[in-house]
């Protein structure tokens, strides 16, 4: 049997007070860096969206330029991957993408000719986080993306 001298230390060890407030300071740490993160990720979505509309509109005037027209409305952007088989099919056919973007949501984007909102001669958009089409959170090239 270990006898304890009345001077000595007490055996160093954490209170279970002293546990749960450490564990609710991290715990609140770490929500607020999730919440931070999360505007990040969809800082970086709206982004990643303007990137794909901007090389989406440059492959549109190639083929413009090879085609002497835009891809209709029936035909979509998949003309730009690969021949179309709807009317007005090309001549001076070639490939200006090797794939379609998706949205960062992982939905196609949409095309349309002649354009409904855009001041460009056509409309390219992803219907957003909703997935739903026709509303507010639709991004394309007739506003600006959100920063």
């Amino acid at each position: 049997m270990k006898i304890r001298h009345p001077h000595s230390p007490a055996p160093a060890a954490f209170t279970l007070i002293e546990i749960v407030i450490t564990l609710t300071i991290i715990a609140i740490l770490a929500s607020g860096s999730i919440y931070l993160l999360k505007g990040q990720i969809d800082s970086a979505k709206d982004t990643r969206v303007g990137s794909d509309l901007q090389a989406i509109g440059l492959a549109l005037q190639s083929y413009e330029s090879r085609a002497l027209r835009k891809p209709t409305t029936e035909q979509g952007l998949a003309a730009l991957v690969e021949k179309p088989t709807i009317e007005p099919i090309p001549e001076n056919y070639r490939s200006f993408m090797k794939e379609l973007p998706k949205d960062p949501w992982g939905v196609p984007y949409k095309y349309r000719i002649p354009p409904q909102k855009s001041k460009d001669d056509y409309d390219i958009w992803s219907v957003g986080p909703d997935g739903a089409d026709g509303t507010e959170d639709d991004i394309g090239n007739w506003k600006p993306v959100a920063k």
